[in-house]
């Protein structure tokens, strides 16, 4: 980050002090522009900025139709609030397993279950584009048309990404994104957007995240104080034009971390081998998020790497349906395999545009060291 920092310093400290000259502090024209600029990005209609990625993924439930009473279809492989906001929504979390390959929502499994036993008051599939790949939006599609469901996308760690030329946030009824610190496009505090291609819902999310008020002190439904802080959204908007450099920059690093292992011989197909890459599907964009490998004696591993400075990161340890809050679910291990079998194995290494080839050629170095 203070790597980033050093190389756009003048830039955010200009916006920030426009910002603090205007004396406009909440929503306003940095929000406004910045929601312009993100529909260019995405291929989105409309873009509603929020006060995070969690308050996204709220607005966007909502907004597609869900109420108490509902179910909403996502991955046991995510970050919590992918499942929170569901029940934030008031509704219950399907929570299914993954692709054996890419660890997104498994597609297949869906339809299977679906069409053998339907869960009662269905109303949407979130999808969760895991690590910076999307999910397979096609099989997607198929299943919200045959089955009469909305599909939300959690873009989160996804912005920029495609899926066959399609961007992330352009191919659900709608898609929340995060603009936590460490993302690809990084606020400097918390902050979210939401796009569909809907404009009705896209007013009903402005309301929402105003307290539910078309104007001021008047509310027609019950919101939540959920608005953009305008210096996140001055921050984000000297970002956002570095955005497809920066996500090339990722790709890069991907493709060499890819050649530096293959060229130490640690890549196999064979379930034994001390690592594995994760599946990347050639109608997908990728934008590489996190870059993560699934390691065999993973802890150790990565106290090895610790030892020598290099800092990893484990997304994630322990999969939804087996968090103690989501008890109430009637999941236990065993019922999800290969949510419990990746949370054992994965492991995200050093991955940011900044990053120099040494530093890459050194981890995977230590990384051979440690199954040497």
């Amino acid at each position: 980050m203070r790597r980033q920092y050093g190389s756009i310093r003048e830039e955010v400290l200009a916006a920030i002090t426009r910002v603090c000259d205007s004396q406009g502090f909440i929503l306003g024209p940095e929000v406004e522009a910045l929601e312009r600029e993100i529909c260019t990005l995405t291929g989105a209609t409309a873009a509603v900025g929020c006060a995070s990625g969690t308050e996204a993924l709220w607005l966007a439930l909502v907004a597609a139709g869900v109420k108490p009473g509902d179910s909403v279809i996502t991955t046991a492989f995510s970050f919590f609030a992918s499942a929170s906001a569901i029940v934030r929504a008031g509704a219950k979390p399907i929570l299914m397993d993954v692709d054996p390959g890419t660890l997104n929502l498994d597609a297949a499994q869906v339809r299977k279950r679906l069409r053998a036993d339907r869960p009662k008051n269905l109303r949407a599939i979130l999808p969760v584009h895991l690590y910076g790949q999307c999910a397979d939006m096609d099989a997607f599609d198929e299943i919200a048309r045959e089955f009469n469901v909305a599909i939300v996308e959690d873009a989160a760690q996804a912005i920029g990404a495609a899926w066959r030329g399609r961007g992330a946030g352009s191919m659900g009824a709608t898609a929340a994104f995060s603009f936590y610190p460490t993302k690809n496009l990084s606020a400097y505090g918390d902050a979210g957007i939401v796009t569909t291609m809907n404009p009705e819902m896209a007013e009903h999310m402005r309301r929402l995240r105003n307290h539910g008020s078309p104007r001021r002190y008047y509310h027609d439904e019950f919101g939540w104080n959920g608005r953009m802080d305008a210096i996140q959204a001055a921050v984000l908007r000297v970002k956002l034009p570095h955005i497809a450099d920066w996500n090339e920059a990722r790709r890069q690093h991907a493709a060499t971390y890819d050649r530096l292992f293959a060229d130490a011989g640690m890549l196999s197909p064979a379930a034994s081998a001390p690592i594995r890459l994760l599946a990347r599907d050639s109608n997908a964009t990728h934008v590489f998020h996190q870059y993560v490998i699934r390691a065999q004696r993973r802890d150790e591993l990565r106290g090895f790497l610790a030892d020598r400075k290099i800092g990893t990161e484990i997304y994630y340890p322990l999969p939804l349906h087996l968090q103690p809050v989501f008890s109430c679910l009637g999941l236990k291990e065993g019922d999800l395999p290969r949510a419990e079998q990746a949370a054992k194995e994965v492991l995200a290494l050093p991955m940011f545009p900044e990053l120099a080839d040494a530093e890459i050629r050194r981890v995977v170095e230590c990384i051979a060291e440690f199954y040497s």
